[in-house]
């Protein structure tokens, strides 16, 4: 009887490590992008409904940009602190 091979092509438990490290930096460029476009279009929105021509575009597109990185930041402070916790809970650190 032949015994089955397992053909993964990606080994998940092999790779968690830097597959976390993936994670938290496509978490981080979706955020920040998120941020920016979603206060654009509010700025673009109120713009087009004053009937000026960009202030409030760029002064929220600011905005989006100030707020971006601010949650940004926490986001990583926040996975910092975990690796932290998880190497204190494990003893090695």
């Amino acid at each position: 009887m032949k015994k089955k091979q397992n053909r993964r092509l990606f080994k998940y438990k092999e790779n968690q490590p830097w597959m976390e490290n993936v994670q938290l930096v496509m978490q981080i460029g979706l955020t920040m992008v998120g941020c920016i476009l979603f206060c654009f279009f509010i700025g673009y929105s109120i713009d087009k409904w004053l009937g000026v021509k960009g202030p409030l575009t760029i002064i929220f597109t600011l905005l989006g940009i100030v707020g971006g990185g601010v949650v940004v930041y926490r986001q990583i402070m926040e996975a910092i602190d975990t690796d932290n916790h998880d190497e204190k809970k494990n003893g090695s650190g």
